[in-house]
């Protein structure tokens, strides 16, 4: 189903939505500041601390999701389920960030979980489709 492909490839730029919200804060503090982009993590506002590490979460679960939309698409998974679950997590993934920036807590909390449901729901799906 293309629907994998193309929740890989959308959850592929959200890597990078949360790292706007940086290079913004980034360009606040000064450009002097870009040869040592690492040094000035303490120097960023708390709203861009966050968004850093929604970044670098978003890199870590986009590898289990890929893995697992690709693993759906290779044994032709077609199921109304699966739609769902590949769809589900870019949504969640997309509100993760959000509530990451904004901190609140519960619904991050929330939406990592539905997150990582889609994924093992892709995986599930595939394993039993690969096994019959």
């Amino acid at each position: 189903m293309i629907i994998f492909l193309y929740s890989i490839a959308a959850a592929a730029v959200l890597i990078y939505v949360p790292f706007l919200l940086v290079a913004y804060a980034r360009a606040r503090i000064g450009y002097e500041m870009f040869s040592t982009p690492r040094a000035m993590f303490d120097k960023l506002p708390p709203y861009a601390q966050r968004a850093t590490w929604a970044h670098q979460n978003t890199f870590e679960a986009f590898m289990v999701f890929a893995a697992a939309a690709l693993m759906a698409y290779v044994t032709g998974v077609n199921s109304s389920t699966a739609q769902v679950a590949a769809i589900a997590f870019v949504v969640a993934r997309l509100l993760y960030s959000i509530f990451y920036i904004l901190n609140i807590s519960p619904l991050r909390s929330l939406m990592f979980g539905i997150g990582t449901v889609s994924s093992a729901i892709l995986m599930f799906l595939s394993i039993i489709q690969a096994t019959t």
